[in-house]
């Protein structure tokens, strides 16, 4: 597998994805992130009084960030981190969680400061995957060979869960992923190290007046 540019990958990441996860510039989806890892739906109520803002100002923000997920009534729970089941599980302090994506198991521990323990399944092969990502790195991987898919992504995305988080899949290794990078122009395959550092990056900036970190890549 060809060495990508990874300061390259990270700042097209980094300015493709900032206004699709920050638009109300209020910092609404960090805090959210704290909220949800906690396991239980996330109330309207509950952002405004961690953020000290009215609830209108709330409502107005999420309704800009199109790919929240509701309950029934009206809690929040879905936004990076969701309640509802997806191909990646993430395990924190023994809650049973999932994300919307690989790259989010990776940038979540960095940003929460945190543990998880991750089981993702390969869409080639369907071989499981599994890591312990602390905030400091990847501690345990299995298989050792699996890789990250990142698309093509060189503008901001309006919708970051279909224009991007559904196509970042990990894979068992560079040949499962072979069929899904020779479909996709433009797109790339990282290792685990390379996707974290990356992460690292995008961390750091896209929440970076919430969050202290941030690694070159």
């Amino acid at each position: 597998m060809q060495s990508p540019n990874l300061s390259e990958i990270a700042m097209t990441l980094k300015e493709g994805l900032r206004e699709s996860l920050c638009p109300d510039k209020l910092g609404l989806f960090h805090p959210l992130l704290r909220l949800l890892v906690e396991g239980n739906p996330v109330s309207v109520g509950q952002i405004a009084a961690t953020l000290h803002l009215s609830l209108s100002d709330v409502t107005s923000a999420l309704g800009k960030l199109r790919s929240i997920e509701f309950d029934r009534d009206g809690n929040i729970v879905g936004a990076g981190i969701t309640l509802n089941p997806t191909r990646h599980r993430f395990e924190v302090d023994g809650r049973k969680l999932f994300t919307w994506c690989a790259m989010d198991t990776l940038i979540f521990p960095m940003i929460l400061n945190q543990t998880a323990r991750v089981m993702s399944t390969c869409p080639a092969t369907g071989i499981t995957i599994r890591l312990t990502v602390t905030p400091g790195g990847v501690e345990y991987l299995e298989p050792a060979d699996a890789v990250v898919s990142l698309p093509r992504l060189s503008e901001a995305c309006c919708d970051v869960r279909a224009d991007f988080c559904n196509q970042v899949h990990f894979f068992s290794s560079s040949d499962a992923a072979s069929a899904w990078l020779s479909e996709r122009h433009g797109a790339t395959l990282l290792s685990i190290e390379e996707a974290w550092r990356i992460g690292g990056v995008l961390a750091g900036s896209v929440f970076s007046s919430q969050s202290e970190v941030g690694r070159d890549p």
